[in-house]
């Protein structure tokens, strides 16, 4: 792996803030992740909490928030399009009835309480109660959601990871099938899940899995981690992101939806091709490692970081 930083900042130590809207995380003073937890977004792009901007310890940006082409994507979250009658991911919903239509169904992730906030351990750990409401402002799930930031020790790499957990519940009247546009007819269009949207710059960027490299051949394929490679305008760095799954994820390995000639976006997919009920007293747990490093990586290297980021989901309890 080639970087152009390779070296931490004076201070290693990881810290957050909190203003009532968004938590902050900083390594010696340079900021590296905010997550807005109460948006002030529009009903028709699903208000949701989101992480942006998301930044390498070298300190190059690898979000994007609110591109024109589509407003509601913003930076990384988790965002579902089709729930039962209700769309979380904002914009326009697909169905086969009506195609991609606005239909006065888009949904709001409101947070409610941040049951803890741990710097005890490996990094520092929050986690969230939220609610899912219909636009008319129905009860359609309840989420608890927890995530970890911390710094990886990989040698010659710099490198941090951002695990996310999330367990969702119906408690809406009747059970929820959770699909995509896919499942609704269109095809290659199955997003739904945790969702990242990388910078313009990043268009045309490399992706890596086990299988190899390419582009956006990568759209429906299944493997355990997806790591993609773009470049930076002005700095002209390189930086990688690497999307590993829990392997004890419903449906694991689930399919990516990855595209990189439009721009660069990917996610672990679970609803991608096939519905998923979610009923009254089942609830549905999904797990994933983010690692946002600086530089390229080849095969070796890539694998290594996926390593890494497997064996720290596992230590995270």
């Amino acid at each position: 792996m080639t970087s152009p930083v390779t070296t931490l900042p004076s201070s290693t130590k990881l810290r957050y803030s909190d203003d009532g809207a968004a938590l902050t995380f900083t390594v010696g003073g340079q900021q590296i992740a905010s997550y807005t937890y109460n948006p002030t977004d529009v009903q028709y792009e699903s208000p949701r909490p989101y992480f942006h901007p998301l930044t390498t310890l070298g300190g190059d940006e690898v979000t994007i928030f609110r591109p024109w082409d589509h407003v509601w994507h913003k930076g990384l979250s988790l965002a579902l399009p089709n729930v039962g009658k209700d769309n979380f991911w904002g914009g326009a919903s697909y169905t086969r009835a009506t195609e991609y239509t606005d239909l006065d169904n888009n949904g709001a992730m409101d947070h409610k309480a941040f049951s803890s906030i741990d710097d005890g351990g490996a990094g520092i750990t929050a986690a969230e109660e939220l609610e899912w409401s219909s636009q008319e402002g129905d009860p359609v799930i309840a989420e608890k959601r927890r995530f970890n930031i911390q710094l990886l020790d990989v040698p010659g790499v710099l490198a941090w990871a951002l695990l996310f957990e999330t367990e969702i519940s119906n408690i809406s009247p009747a059970p929820i099938s959770i699909g995509s546009p896919t499942t609704e007819g269109r095809d290659n269009a199955g997003y739904g899940g945790l969702f990242w949207r990388g910078p313009r710059s990043f268009t045309g960027g490399q992706f890596r899995s086990a299988a190899g490299t390419g582009t956006d051949e990568f759209m429906g394929t299944r493997s355990e981690w997806l790591a993609f490679t773009g470049k930076h305008d002005q700095s002209c760095n390189a930086s990688t992101i690497t999307f590993v799954e829990d392997g004890s994820n419903p449906g694991a390995p689930n399919q990516w939806f990855a595209r990189s000639s439009m721009f660069a976006c990917m996610g672990s997919a679970p609803f991608f091709s096939e519905e998923v009920l979610l009923q009254d007293g089942a609830p549905l747990t999904y797990r994933y490692a983010v690692v946002i490093s600086d530089g390229e990586v080849d095969q070796e290297s890539a694998e290594s970081l996926a390593g890494v980021a497997t064996a720290a989901l596992g230590a995270w309890v």
